[in-house]
């Protein structure tokens, strides 16, 4: 059987824990560990978790829901292309069906696997705790969808309406679902990340090779990075014992997510679980033993440190290549896209036949000034997905818009962070609730006044009370009794970097006449 527990919702009870003990592990005080394909004979046991939970958080692979009421739509809609065998891609033909939609769905996957959830790859499988090809996600086995695994999406052609796969074939579409997610940003430096050693972790075959260079004991582990990834395999790292060095040019962990502020409380949680961090330096080279294998890296500090396997851990870069031409508004930052997920065109004109989800995705949200947000959660793949697949089969007057609130968690050395909202968004964070000395508090943060986000350490069950404070609009900082609340709630600065945008294309207009101005990116 195959199960998900959708951990945006997960309040870390630990119900399932005490129902189905050899399937879901408590780890720390509320993150939860589990393996998502347990065995038939764990069945009732893993019924009788998910029937405990009292958020209804852990979804079942129970076969694929019967079709809804058939879909009446303006526009004959007949075939369905969703490019992305991913999470979004996954929960999009579901959706699909769930809609009544009787038409043919095609998925299109540039991997061999089936969808799988990349979650566990840096929480269970790194450990050896469940094995890489035991990841697979519910729903795919009898969903009625032509699934083309192995297949590389290489075009489309708005025009004639097609997608175009490496092979030179074409799939003929009505309504295409861009859902084609990130790849994980590798060693800028092609010869240096050819080592033998040198990993990077977002794929299935990615962990697996990892799991098995550190199931080897080696000597010390660098990871270069301390954002969510480079955190995560830090602290499966010291779970295993191993020594390791993270090596971030920021001045904190999670700066980028969190600010620096909060960053600081990350970084004391590594150095406690014997982390040996380094901020505020940078990776300039690795190194080969003339043998192939990577065995040193040099720092801009001048040090250099001796290595038996580097994980570069640097962030994503979306896959949109395969849209050059065609005509979409797509870039480095992703593919931008309306509020219902209908994809804008280069001219900045909303497509009704092209879609985007998930990761690669970026749309606005009334709460943050309407800017187009890019963000690679997993609740958020879900509900872009659900809310594409509706719109795309929907007449125009009853299209969803896609306005919930973004949530992620991250589980490392026995602490659950989980935040609602946008972090980056604000200027100041305030402590709300308990004591960072305990690692079990909540902060919130604000901009011109209003509360804008909120990250919990250990302390999950109150984002949801936070969700509602953001979507009212609440005053910053937050004045509500609370037994565990400071004596003084005084707001100090986020310290949140404000990247640019990467430069990647500039853009030139071109003709007079209202018929004949366009749009067009002029690429350096």
């Amino acid at each position: 059987m195959r199960l998900v527990v959708d951990l945006t919702r997960c309040q870390g009870y630990g119900q399932c824990a005490f129902a189905a003990p050899d399937v879901f592990r408590m780890h720390g005080n509320e993150g939860l560990l589990y393996e998502g394909n347990p065995d038939d004979a764990q069945r009732e046991e893993v019924v009788r978790a998910a029937a405990s939970c009292p958020v209804r958080a852990i979804l079942l692979d129970e076969g694929v829901p019967g079709p809804g009421p058939a879909v009446e739509s303006r526009q004959a809609v007949q075939r369905v292309v969703v490019v992305g065998a991913s999470l979004a891609g996954l929960r999009a033909a579901h959706a699909l069906r769930r809609e009544g939609f009787s038409g043919s769905v095609t998925v299109i996957g540039d991997e061999p696997h089936e969808p799988y959830d990349r979650v566990a790859l840096s929480k269970n499988v790194l450990t050896g705790r469940v094995p890489a090809q035991r990841t697979a996600l519910p729903g795919s086995a009898g969903l009625d969808a032509e699934w083309l695994l192995d297949q590389r999406a290489t075009g489309l052609d708005r025009r004639a309406k097609h997608v175009v796969l490496a092979d030179g074939r074409t799939v003929d579409f009505d309504r295409v679902l861009i859902a084609t997610g990130v790849r994980a940003r590798r060693w800028p430096r092609a010869d240096e990340a050819a080592l033998d050693g040198v990993f990077t972790v977002r794929t299935r075959d990615d962990a697996a090779g990892l799991r098995q260079w550190l199931a080897a004991e080696p000597a010390r582990v660098l990871v270069i990075g301390a954002g969510f990834i480079g955190s995560e395999v830090a602290s499966d790292c010291r779970e295993l014992d191993l020594p390791v060095t993270v090596v971030e040019r920021g001045p904190t962990p999670l700066a980028g997510a969190l600010g620096a502020a909060m960053g600081r409380v990350a970084a004391d949680l590594q150095r406690e679980h014997g982390v040996d961090l380094r901020c505020g330096v940078s990776v300039e080279e690795l190194e080969g033993d003339g043998r192939g294998r990577v065995c040193r890296a040099r720092l801009s500090d001048g040090s250099t440190l001796d290595v038996d396997v580097a994980v570069v851990a640097l962030g994503a870069e979306r896959n949109v290549e395969w849209l050059d031409g065609a005509g979409l508004a797509a870039g480095r930052w992703g593919v931008a896209c309306d509020a219902g997920c209908r994809a804008f065109d280069v001219d900045g004109v909303v497509t009704d036949d092209v879609f985007v989800a998930g990761d690669v995705a970026r749309f606005p949200h009334p709460l943050y000034d309407y800017q187009l947000l890019a963000l690679e959660h997993w609740g958020n793949a879900v509900d872009q997905a659900e809310i594409a697949a509706h719109n795309m089969v929907s007449p125009t007057a009853d299209r969803w818009a896609h306005l919930a609130l973004p949530v992620f968690w991250s589980t490392q050395f026995g602490t659950e962070i989980k935040s609602i909202g946008v972090p980056t968004f604000a200027d100041e964070v305030v402590l709300a609730q308990g004591s960072p000395a305990t690692r079990r508090f909540v902060a919130a943060y604000g901009r011109r006044g209003r509360i804008t986000a909120a990250v919990a350490f250990d302390q999950g069950m109150w984002l949801e009370f936070y969700g509602r404070l953001i979507e009212q609009a609440a005053p910053f900082p937050p004045d509500f009794p609370a037994v565990d609340a400071p004596r003084t709630r005084r707001p100090v600065p986020a310290e949140i970097h404000q990247h640019a945008l990467p430069h990647q294309a500039t853009v030139v207009l071109t003709g007079h006449a209202p018929s004949e101005r366009r749009a067009v990116f002029v690429r350096d």
